[in-house]
């Protein structure tokens, strides 16, 4: 059953990602609050994918993350787990983490992917809003 889960966290990512980095029509090419509110929907659908990346790993018995205070993490508590996952999820997609909470194991490679993707979808969005391709439109 995990396995569903981990897919479609993955498939929900990569959709999200698709829309902005590919996207089908550049419908506001001005910066519009319909930007914005797209750029914080993918945002917060990128945090909520990997934290339940990381939280489903952790499930499986995979060592994913050190709590430093080992509050969350070593009571068996799913809230205080999934909120650990969030949190890291969150700091290593907007920065580049506080050292609270470390990723070890598998979990390193997910926050280096998910801090690669904290870097780039600012330039993606400024891509998308400020260029212009459409090719009929050059002179």
């Amino acid at each position: 059953m995990w396995h569903v889960l981990f897919l479609g966290v993955l498939i929900c990512i990569t959709m999200a990602l698709r829309l902005l980095f590919f996207p089908a029509r550049f419908k506001y090419k001005e910066v519009s609050f319909e930007n914005f509110v797209f750029l914080g929907i993918t945002y917060a659908v990128i945090m909520i994918g990997f934290g339940i990346l990381y939280l489903l790993l952790d499930m499986r018995g995979l060592y994913v993350f050190n709590d430093v205070e080992m509050n969350a993490y070593a009571s068996s508590d799913f809230l205080a787990k999934f909120g650990t996952s969030i949190y890291l999820s969150a700091v290593t997609l907007f920065s580049v983490g506080f050292g609270d909470v470390a990723p070890v194991g598998i979990g390193r490679l997910l926050a280096i992917i998910e801090a690669l993707l904290g870097y780039t979808i600012p330039a993606a969005f400024v891509v998308r809003t400020f260029i212009d391709f459409d090719p009929s439109s050059r002179k």
